[in-house]
Protein backbone atom coordinates (compact mmCIF):
# COMPACT_ATOMS: atom_id res chain seq x y z
CA UNK A 1 0.00 0.00 0.00
CA UNK A 2 1.37 3.42 -0.98
CA UNK A 3 2.42 5.71 1.87
CA UNK A 4 3.42 9.26 1.06
CA UNK A 5 5.10 9.97 4.40
CA UNK A 6 6.24 13.57 4.51
CA UNK A 7 6.28 15.14 1.04
CA UNK A 8 7.65 18.68 0.88
CA UNK A 9 5.30 21.34 -0.35
CA UNK A 10 5.78 22.87 -3.77
CA UNK A 11 8.65 25.35 -3.80
CA UNK A 12 6.93 28.47 -5.07
CA UNK A 13 10.08 29.72 -6.69
CA UNK A 14 10.59 26.38 -8.50
CA UNK A 15 14.28 26.51 -7.52
CA UNK A 16 14.44 22.96 -6.10
CA UNK A 17 12.91 19.92 -7.76
CA UNK A 18 10.99 17.55 -5.52
CA UNK A 19 12.59 14.17 -5.05
CA UNK A 20 9.91 11.49 -5.30
CA UNK A 21 10.01 7.90 -4.16
CA UNK A 22 9.01 5.16 -6.58
CA UNK A 23 5.75 4.68 -4.67
CA UNK A 24 4.94 8.37 -5.02
CA UNK A 25 5.61 8.33 -8.75
CA UNK A 26 3.38 5.32 -9.22
CA UNK A 27 0.56 6.96 -7.29
CA UNK A 28 0.83 10.16 -9.33
CA UNK A 29 0.71 8.17 -12.54
CA UNK A 30 -2.22 6.11 -11.32
CA UNK A 31 -4.16 9.29 -10.71
CA UNK A 32 -3.20 10.71 -14.09
CA UNK A 33 -4.35 7.48 -15.73
CA UNK A 34 -7.74 7.55 -13.95
CA UNK A 35 -6.85 4.28 -12.20
CA UNK A 36 -6.78 5.46 -8.60
CA UNK A 37 -10.47 5.85 -7.90
CA UNK A 38 -13.06 4.90 -10.47
CA UNK A 39 -15.94 7.31 -10.75
CA UNK A 40 -19.37 5.98 -11.53
CA UNK A 41 -20.21 7.05 -15.05
CA UNK A 42 -22.97 6.54 -17.57
CA UNK A 43 -22.34 5.27 -21.07
CA UNK A 44 -21.57 8.83 -22.11
CA UNK A 45 -18.67 8.75 -19.64
CA UNK A 46 -16.78 6.37 -21.92
CA UNK A 47 -15.82 9.34 -24.08
CA UNK A 48 -14.48 11.22 -21.06
CA UNK A 49 -12.31 8.29 -19.96
CA UNK A 50 -10.86 7.93 -23.45
CA UNK A 51 -10.25 11.67 -23.63
CA UNK A 52 -8.69 11.84 -20.15
CA UNK A 53 -6.00 9.30 -21.07
CA UNK A 54 -5.57 10.73 -24.60
CA UNK A 55 -6.52 7.47 -26.26
CA UNK A 56 -6.78 3.80 -25.33
CA UNK A 57 -4.73 1.16 -27.11
CA UNK A 58 -7.15 -0.88 -29.21
CA UNK A 59 -5.31 -3.64 -31.05
CA UNK A 60 -8.02 -5.85 -29.62
CA UNK A 61 -11.48 -4.34 -29.29
CA UNK A 62 -12.29 -6.40 -26.18
CA UNK A 63 -9.04 -5.38 -24.47
CA UNK A 64 -9.77 -1.71 -25.20
CA UNK A 65 -13.19 -2.08 -23.60
CA UNK A 66 -11.59 -3.69 -20.52
CA UNK A 67 -9.15 -0.77 -20.31
CA UNK A 68 -12.10 1.61 -20.12
CA UNK A 69 -13.70 -0.60 -17.45
CA UNK A 70 -10.59 -0.40 -15.29
CA UNK A 71 -11.05 3.39 -15.19
CA UNK A 72 -14.83 3.67 -15.00
CA UNK A 73 -17.21 2.19 -12.42
CA UNK A 74 -20.61 0.77 -13.21
CA UNK A 75 -20.47 0.45 -16.99
CA UNK A 76 -21.02 -2.66 -19.09
CA UNK A 77 -19.31 -3.79 -22.28
CA UNK A 78 -22.14 -2.61 -24.51
CA UNK A 79 -21.64 0.96 -23.20
CA UNK A 80 -18.21 1.08 -24.85
CA UNK A 81 -19.59 -0.17 -28.15
CA UNK A 82 -22.53 2.24 -27.92
CA UNK A 83 -20.11 5.14 -27.45
CA UNK A 84 -18.29 4.05 -30.60
CA UNK A 85 -21.18 3.06 -32.87
CA UNK A 86 -24.30 4.84 -31.60
CA UNK A 87 -22.99 8.06 -30.03
CA UNK A 88 -19.84 8.03 -32.17
CA UNK A 89 -18.16 9.98 -29.39
CA UNK A 90 -15.12 7.70 -29.68
CA UNK A 91 -13.49 6.33 -32.83
CA UNK A 92 -11.31 3.28 -33.41
CA UNK A 93 -8.49 3.94 -35.83
CA UNK A 94 -4.70 4.02 -36.23
CA UNK A 95 -2.86 6.82 -34.45
CA UNK A 96 -0.09 6.89 -31.79
CA UNK A 97 2.88 4.72 -32.73
CA UNK A 98 0.96 3.81 -35.87
CA UNK A 99 -1.17 1.38 -33.83
CA UNK A 100 -4.90 1.03 -33.27
CA UNK A 101 -6.48 3.24 -30.60
CA UNK A 102 -9.84 4.34 -29.29
CA UNK A 103 -9.80 8.14 -29.47
CA UNK A 104 -12.25 10.81 -28.42
CA UNK A 105 -13.90 12.03 -31.63
CA UNK A 106 -13.18 15.65 -30.75
CA UNK A 107 -9.44 14.86 -30.58
CA UNK A 108 -9.19 12.92 -33.82
CA UNK A 109 -8.71 15.85 -36.19
CA UNK A 110 -5.63 17.37 -34.58
CA UNK A 111 -4.12 14.01 -33.60
CA UNK A 112 -4.38 12.58 -37.12
CA UNK A 113 -3.08 15.74 -38.77
CA UNK A 114 -0.07 15.70 -36.44
CA UNK A 115 0.74 11.99 -36.20
CA UNK A 116 -0.73 10.52 -39.38
CA UNK A 117 1.95 11.88 -41.74
CA UNK A 118 4.71 10.51 -39.48
CA UNK A 119 3.50 6.94 -39.85
CA UNK A 120 2.54 7.33 -43.50
CA UNK A 121 6.20 8.19 -44.14
CA UNK A 122 7.60 5.47 -41.89
CA UNK A 123 5.42 2.83 -43.59
CA UNK A 124 6.62 3.54 -47.14
CA UNK A 125 9.39 0.96 -47.14
CA UNK A 126 7.10 -1.82 -45.91
CA UNK A 127 4.43 -0.91 -48.45
CA UNK A 128 7.07 -0.95 -51.20
CA UNK A 129 8.13 -4.43 -50.06
CA UNK A 130 4.52 -5.50 -50.54
CA UNK A 131 4.52 -4.16 -54.09
CA UNK A 132 2.65 -0.97 -53.23
CA UNK A 133 4.48 2.00 -54.75
CA UNK A 134 3.29 5.56 -54.15
CA UNK A 135 1.07 5.70 -57.24
CA UNK A 136 -0.52 2.36 -56.38
CA UNK A 137 -1.13 3.47 -52.80
CA UNK A 138 -2.81 6.67 -53.94
CA UNK A 139 -5.04 4.73 -56.30
CA UNK A 140 -5.75 2.09 -53.66
CA UNK A 141 -6.86 4.65 -51.08
CA UNK A 142 -9.12 6.26 -53.68
CA UNK A 143 -10.68 2.88 -54.52
CA UNK A 144 -11.29 2.16 -50.83
CA UNK A 145 -12.91 5.55 -50.27
CA UNK A 146 -15.15 5.21 -53.33
CA UNK A 147 -16.17 1.65 -52.43
CA UNK A 148 -17.12 2.64 -48.90
CA UNK A 149 -18.97 5.73 -50.15
CA UNK A 150 -21.01 3.74 -52.65
CA UNK A 151 -21.49 0.45 -50.82
CA UNK A 152 -21.61 1.39 -47.15
CA UNK A 153 -19.60 -0.37 -44.41
CA UNK A 154 -17.34 -3.12 -45.79
CA UNK A 155 -15.20 -5.80 -44.16
CA UNK A 156 -11.51 -6.24 -44.92
CA UNK A 157 -12.30 -9.15 -47.24
CA UNK A 158 -14.85 -7.07 -49.13
CA UNK A 159 -12.37 -4.21 -49.47
CA UNK A 160 -9.78 -6.68 -50.75
CA UNK A 161 -12.29 -7.79 -53.37
CA UNK A 162 -12.81 -4.22 -54.51
CA UNK A 163 -9.05 -3.66 -54.74
CA UNK A 164 -8.36 -6.91 -56.58
CA UNK A 165 -11.09 -6.15 -59.12
CA UNK A 166 -9.11 -3.03 -60.04
CA UNK A 167 -5.75 -4.84 -60.19
CA UNK A 168 -4.40 -3.64 -56.82
CA UNK A 169 -2.24 -6.17 -54.97
CA UNK A 170 -3.99 -7.75 -51.98
CA UNK A 171 -1.69 -10.69 -51.21
CA UNK A 172 -0.22 -11.09 -47.74
CA UNK A 173 -0.52 -7.91 -45.70
CA UNK A 174 -1.09 -5.59 -48.67
CA UNK A 175 -4.78 -5.04 -47.95
CA UNK A 176 -4.37 -4.19 -44.27
CA UNK A 177 -1.50 -1.82 -45.07
CA UNK A 178 -3.66 0.02 -47.59
CA UNK A 179 -6.50 0.18 -45.08
CA UNK A 180 -4.12 1.50 -42.42
CA UNK A 181 -2.76 4.07 -44.86
CA UNK A 182 -6.27 5.27 -45.65
CA UNK A 183 -6.99 5.57 -41.93
CA UNK A 184 -3.78 7.49 -41.17
CA UNK A 185 -4.64 9.88 -43.99
CA UNK A 186 -7.99 10.53 -42.30
CA UNK A 187 -10.05 8.89 -45.07
CA UNK A 188 -11.58 5.92 -43.20
CA UNK A 189 -12.03 4.46 -39.72
CA UNK A 190 -13.62 1.39 -38.16
CA UNK A 191 -17.39 1.20 -38.45
CA UNK A 192 -19.98 -1.13 -36.89
CA UNK A 193 -19.10 -4.78 -36.45
CA UNK A 194 -20.85 -7.28 -38.66
CA UNK A 195 -21.12 -10.27 -36.39
CA UNK A 196 -17.52 -10.95 -35.38
CA UNK A 197 -16.11 -9.06 -38.35
CA UNK A 198 -15.19 -5.37 -38.09
CA UNK A 199 -16.15 -3.09 -40.94
CA UNK A 200 -14.74 0.19 -42.23
CA UNK A 201 -16.49 3.43 -43.14
CA UNK A 202 -15.61 6.80 -44.63
CA UNK A 203 -14.50 8.91 -41.68
CA UNK A 204 -16.21 12.12 -42.77
CA UNK A 205 -19.49 10.26 -43.35
CA UNK A 206 -19.19 8.59 -39.95
CA UNK A 207 -18.45 11.62 -37.75
CA UNK A 208 -18.45 14.68 -40.01
CA UNK A 209 -15.63 17.12 -40.59
CA UNK A 210 -12.91 17.26 -37.97
CA UNK A 211 -11.37 20.50 -36.69
CA UNK A 212 -7.59 20.58 -36.95
CA UNK A 213 -4.86 22.66 -35.32
CA UNK A 214 -1.70 24.19 -36.71
CA UNK A 215 1.41 22.04 -36.36
CA UNK A 216 2.71 24.25 -33.56
CA UNK A 217 -0.53 24.24 -31.59
CA UNK A 218 -1.00 20.49 -32.12
CA UNK A 219 2.48 19.77 -30.76
CA UNK A 220 1.80 21.88 -27.67
CA UNK A 221 -1.58 20.22 -27.15
CA UNK A 222 -0.03 16.78 -27.46
CA UNK A 223 2.60 17.55 -24.82
CA UNK A 224 0.03 19.02 -22.45
CA UNK A 225 -2.43 16.18 -22.87
CA UNK A 226 0.29 13.56 -22.55
CA UNK A 227 1.43 15.05 -19.25
CA UNK A 228 -2.16 15.19 -18.01
CA UNK A 229 -2.47 11.44 -18.64
CA UNK A 230 1.06 10.22 -17.86
CA UNK A 231 2.95 12.75 -15.75
CA UNK A 232 5.42 12.86 -14.18
CA UNK A 233 7.32 11.95 -17.33
CA UNK A 234 10.09 13.04 -19.69
CA UNK A 235 10.32 14.07 -23.36
CA UNK A 236 11.78 10.63 -24.09
CA UNK A 237 8.66 9.06 -22.58
CA UNK A 238 6.45 11.20 -24.81
CA UNK A 239 8.48 10.19 -27.86
CA UNK A 240 8.08 6.51 -26.96
CA UNK A 241 4.33 6.83 -26.43
CA UNK A 242 3.55 8.98 -29.46
CA UNK A 243 6.06 7.72 -32.00
CA UNK A 244 7.11 11.27 -32.86
CA UNK A 245 10.80 11.98 -33.50
CA UNK A 246 12.52 13.29 -30.38
CA UNK A 247 13.36 16.62 -32.02
CA UNK A 248 9.64 17.33 -32.52
CA UNK A 249 8.87 16.18 -28.99
CA UNK A 250 11.47 18.57 -27.60
CA UNK A 251 9.91 21.39 -29.58
CA UNK A 252 6.51 20.46 -28.14
CA UNK A 253 7.95 20.31 -24.62
CA UNK A 254 9.49 23.73 -25.02
CA UNK A 255 6.09 25.22 -25.80
CA UNK A 256 4.62 24.08 -22.49
CA UNK A 257 7.67 24.48 -20.26
CA UNK A 258 6.13 27.40 -18.33
CA UNK A 259 3.24 25.11 -17.38
CA UNK A 260 5.52 22.49 -15.82
CA UNK A 261 7.25 21.74 -12.54
CA UNK A 262 10.33 19.57 -12.26
CA UNK A 263 10.59 16.52 -10.01
CA UNK A 264 13.36 14.01 -9.43
CA UNK A 265 12.84 10.30 -9.97
CA UNK A 266 15.82 8.24 -8.91
CA UNK A 267 18.01 11.30 -9.27
CA UNK A 268 16.85 12.06 -12.83
CA UNK A 269 14.58 14.89 -13.89
CA UNK A 270 10.95 14.44 -14.90
CA UNK A 271 8.09 16.90 -15.21
CA UNK A 272 4.43 17.27 -14.40
CA UNK A 273 1.87 19.99 -14.91
CA UNK A 274 1.78 22.81 -12.36
CA UNK A 275 -1.97 22.32 -12.12
CA UNK A 276 -1.23 18.90 -10.60
CA UNK A 277 1.17 20.24 -7.95
CA UNK A 278 -1.56 19.97 -5.32
CA UNK A 279 -1.37 16.20 -5.75
CA UNK A 280 2.05 16.21 -4.11
CA UNK A 281 0.50 16.99 -0.74
CA UNK A 282 -2.38 14.55 -0.83
CA UNK A 283 -2.25 11.33 1.16
CA UNK A 284 -2.75 7.98 -0.52
CA UNK A 285 -5.85 5.85 -0.29
CA UNK A 286 -6.32 3.93 2.94
CA UNK A 287 -6.51 0.61 1.13
CA UNK A 288 -4.61 -0.69 -1.87
CA UNK A 289 -5.63 0.32 -5.35
CA UNK A 290 -6.15 -2.96 -7.20
CA UNK A 291 -6.84 -3.14 -10.93
CA UNK A 292 -7.04 -5.94 -13.48
CA UNK A 293 -5.43 -4.35 -16.53
CA UNK A 294 -6.11 -5.93 -19.93
CA UNK A 295 -3.49 -6.80 -22.52
CA UNK A 296 -1.77 -3.76 -24.05
CA UNK A 297 -3.05 -1.42 -21.37
CA UNK A 298 -2.00 2.15 -21.93
CA UNK A 299 -0.58 2.40 -18.38
CA UNK A 300 2.24 0.07 -19.47
CA UNK A 301 2.73 1.68 -22.88
CA UNK A 302 3.26 5.29 -21.91
CA UNK A 303 6.94 5.38 -20.94
CA UNK A 304 10.36 4.58 -22.34
CA UNK A 305 10.90 2.16 -19.44
CA UNK A 306 8.34 0.03 -17.58
CA UNK A 307 10.70 -0.71 -14.70
CA UNK A 308 8.83 1.44 -12.16
CA UNK A 309 5.60 -0.44 -12.83
CA UNK A 310 6.98 -3.85 -13.75
CA UNK A 311 10.06 -5.21 -11.99
CA UNK A 312 12.63 -6.44 -14.54
CA UNK A 313 12.77 -9.87 -12.87
CA UNK A 314 9.09 -10.38 -13.71
CA UNK A 315 9.04 -8.53 -17.04
CA UNK A 316 8.97 -11.59 -19.31
CA UNK A 317 5.86 -12.88 -17.57
CA UNK A 318 3.97 -9.84 -18.87
CA UNK A 319 6.09 -8.90 -21.89
CA UNK A 320 7.44 -12.21 -23.25
CA UNK A 321 8.49 -10.69 -26.58
CA UNK A 322 7.05 -10.75 -30.06
CA UNK A 323 5.07 -7.58 -29.39
CA UNK A 324 2.90 -9.24 -26.72
CA UNK A 325 1.83 -7.42 -23.57
CA UNK A 326 -0.27 -9.67 -21.38
CA UNK A 327 -2.99 -8.75 -18.87
CA UNK A 328 -1.55 -7.59 -15.54
CA UNK A 329 -2.65 -7.48 -11.92
CA UNK A 330 -1.84 -4.00 -10.64
CA UNK A 331 -1.60 -3.07 -6.95
CA UNK A 332 -0.77 0.56 -6.13
CA UNK A 333 0.63 1.02 -9.60
CA UNK A 334 2.96 -1.98 -9.47
CA UNK A 335 2.43 -5.12 -11.53
CA UNK A 336 2.40 -8.03 -9.08
CA UNK A 337 0.82 -10.74 -11.19
CA UNK A 338 -0.64 -11.95 -14.46
CA UNK A 339 -4.21 -12.96 -15.13
CA UNK A 340 -6.48 -14.37 -17.80
CA UNK A 341 -10.10 -15.30 -18.34
CA UNK A 342 -11.15 -18.92 -18.72
CA UNK A 343 -14.54 -19.11 -20.39
CA UNK A 344 -17.11 -21.80 -19.69
CA UNK A 345 -20.56 -22.23 -21.12
CA UNK A 346 -22.38 -20.13 -18.55
CA UNK A 347 -19.62 -18.44 -16.54
CA UNK A 348 -16.00 -17.33 -16.47
CA UNK A 349 -13.12 -17.97 -14.11
CA UNK A 350 -10.55 -15.25 -13.56
CA UNK A 351 -7.21 -17.04 -13.21
CA UNK A 352 -4.65 -14.92 -11.35
CA UNK A 353 -0.98 -15.82 -10.97
CA UNK A 354 0.58 -13.42 -8.44
CA UNK A 355 4.34 -12.86 -8.38
CA UNK A 356 4.22 -12.40 -4.62
CA UNK A 357 1.89 -13.12 -1.72
CA UNK A 358 -1.26 -11.01 -1.69
CA UNK A 359 -2.01 -9.09 1.47
CA UNK A 360 -5.52 -9.53 2.89
CA UNK A 361 -6.43 -6.03 1.70
CA UNK A 362 -5.08 -6.71 -1.79
CA UNK A 363 -7.04 -9.96 -1.88
CA UNK A 364 -10.24 -8.09 -1.03
CA UNK A 365 -9.46 -5.50 -3.70
CA UNK A 366 -8.93 -8.28 -6.23
CA UNK A 367 -12.25 -9.86 -5.32
CA UNK A 368 -13.97 -6.51 -5.87
CA UNK A 369 -12.28 -6.22 -9.28
CA UNK A 370 -13.53 -9.65 -10.30
CA UNK A 371 -17.04 -8.69 -9.20
CA UNK A 372 -16.88 -5.52 -11.31
CA UNK A 373 -15.48 -7.47 -14.26
CA UNK A 374 -18.40 -9.90 -14.01
CA UNK A 375 -20.86 -7.00 -14.03
CA UNK A 376 -19.11 -5.46 -17.02
CA UNK A 377 -19.25 -8.70 -19.04
CA UNK A 378 -22.71 -9.68 -17.81
CA UNK A 379 -21.64 -13.11 -16.58
CA UNK A 380 -21.09 -15.04 -13.39
CA UNK A 381 -17.43 -15.07 -12.46
CA UNK A 382 -15.20 -16.92 -10.03
CA UNK A 383 -11.68 -16.10 -8.86
CA UNK A 384 -8.88 -18.67 -8.89
CA UNK A 385 -5.51 -17.60 -7.48
CA UNK A 386 -2.76 -19.87 -8.75
CA UNK A 387 0.48 -19.88 -6.80
CA UNK A 388 3.45 -20.32 -9.08
CA UNK A 389 7.20 -19.91 -8.72
CA UNK A 390 7.68 -19.32 -12.44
Amino acid sequence: MVSWGCVARLNRQAAVAHSLSDDQVRLLRLRAQQLNSRRARSATGVRQVVKDVCGVQAQGASAAALAVRARCAGIVASDVEDARVQERSVVRTWCMRGTLHLLATEDLGWLLSLLGPVFVRSGRRRRAELGLDEDTCERGVRIIRDALTNRGPLTRAEIAGQLAARSIRTAGQATVHLIGLAALEGVICFGPDRGREPTYVVLSDWIGQLPALSQEKALAELARRYLMAYGPATPEDLATWSGLPLREVRAAWQQVTTQLIEVKIGGSSAWMLKTRARWLDRASARRPIVRLLPSYDTYLLGYRSRDLALAPKHAKRIHPGGGLLRPALLVDGKVIGAWKIERHRDRIDVMVKPFEDLTPNAQRGLEAEVEDLAHFLGVEAGLKVVISNQ
